[in-house]
């Protein structure tokens, strides 16, 4: 997985790299490294990143709910 492809799983998952860092209980500079290219991705971790990624995708966002009044 690249850096590039990484930040697109996160950003379908609508995760920053704080909710990652809690997910996985690590440290918070590990995920910017690997974020910025400077640690190589697990291939477990890139293999669940784009599961969940490609269901998050798959499924979208239902849009029937935009524009209606909030009380």
């Amino acid at each position: 997985m690249t850096p590039e492809r990484f930040a697109e799983c996160l950003a379908s998952l609508r995760w920053t790299a704080i909710d990652l860092t809690s997910a996985l209980q690590c440290q918070l500079s590990w995920i910017e490294a690997m974020e910025g290219g400077q640690a190589e991705i697990p291939e477990d971790l890139a293999r669940w990143l784009e599961s969940l990624a490609k269901c998050h995708e798959a499924a979208g966002i239902p849009s029937h709910y935009r524009g209606v009044a909030q009380f």
